[in-house]
């Protein structure tokens, strides 16, 4: 399964302590340029838009309405020492992992539980990891697979742009791509996939009587948050934030929230309500 990044992980990667600042009104959608007094500039005066693709539980899903989740919550952090409000937007993940949503300012930046790799540096600018991952594999109970050799012959659900999906092509394996997890899980269920392969923190709240995480895939992989290439200013106070909220338990309070854990250290605080349902979408994403 997964495994929290120590704490050391994110207090060593930080560059630059900035203050808090104050912020203007908003609007409902991301608009022009507005920079604060931190020489952070923004899409949309007063937010830190943030463009994310549920559902993906417990990093961001939603819940009455609203998109919540790990991910929110962390990159809240970021906008609360900014001075302005964190704005989820839903956007498709290819957008995300591209760079297009973050180039074309719809967002400042993109959390989407998003593995840091070589190719997607190309086109974003990487915070420090935030998050360790490892891939997993989930069948239907009973189903003799307990290897990558039993996939052979398998049709694997993948949601596309993921590095799930390229763990499958490069093993040889046949994929059929799907949006979103909700949909990649719903197939699985209704017997049109064999398996399904994605980050394993994400389908093991699937497990059920119906469902079970086959086996684990060790791929050593790292989440981080995205920024524009080249926006030093945000980058710089994104990895600030993370930093701080390592150092003072806010990091591991909120893993506690959202995956029922302790997280990393004693600082950790339990979680005061069960967590959510695994949510499941009936339509692509936009």
């Amino acid at each position: 399964m997964r495994h929290l990044l120590p704490t050391t992980a994110l207090v060593a990667g930080a560059v630059l302590a900035l203050g808090a600042c104050s912020g203007g009104s908003g609007s409902d959608e991301p608009t022009g340029g507005s920079t604060d007094a931190s020489g952070v500039e923004l899409v949309s005066p007063g937010a830190l838009t943030v463009c994310t693709n549920p559902p993906y539980e417990p990093f961001e899903f939603e819940q009455d309405g609203e998109i919540v989740g790990l991910d929110i919550a962390l990159t809240g952090e970021i906008a609360k020492d900014l001075g302005v409000e964190v704005r989820p937007l839903n956007t498709g993940f290819d957008a995300i992992e591209s760079g297009a949503a973050l180039n074309a300012k719809q967002c400042d930046m993109v959390a989407s539980a998003i593995t840091i790799t070589e190719g997607r540096k190309q086109n974003i600018d990487f915070t420090d990891p935030y998050f360790d991952a490892d891939q997993g594999v989930l069948v239907a109970s009973g189903t003799t697979v307990e290897g990558e050799d039993d996939l052979e012959g398998l049709t694997i659900g993948v949601q596309q742009a993921t590095t799930g999906a390229e763990w499958v092509t490069e093993a040889g394996l046949t994929g059929t791509e799907f949006e979103d997890l909700g949909l990649q899980v719903q197939a699985l269920r209704n017997g049109q996939v064999d398996a399904a392969v994605n980050d394993v923190t994400v389908l093991e709240p699937f497990e059920s009587d119906e469902l079970t995480v086959a086996f684990v895939i060790k791929t050593g992989e790292q989440y981080g948050f995205g920024v524009r290439k080249g926006n030093t200013a945000l980058l710089e106070a994104a990895n600030a934030t993370l930093a701080r909220i390592t150092e003072d338990g806010t990091y591991d309070a909120l893993v506690a929230q959202y995956f029922g854990t302790g997280g990393t250290t004693e600082s950790a605080a339990p979680s005061e309500s069960e967590p959510a349902e695994p949510t499941e979408s009936a339509e692509p994403t936009d």
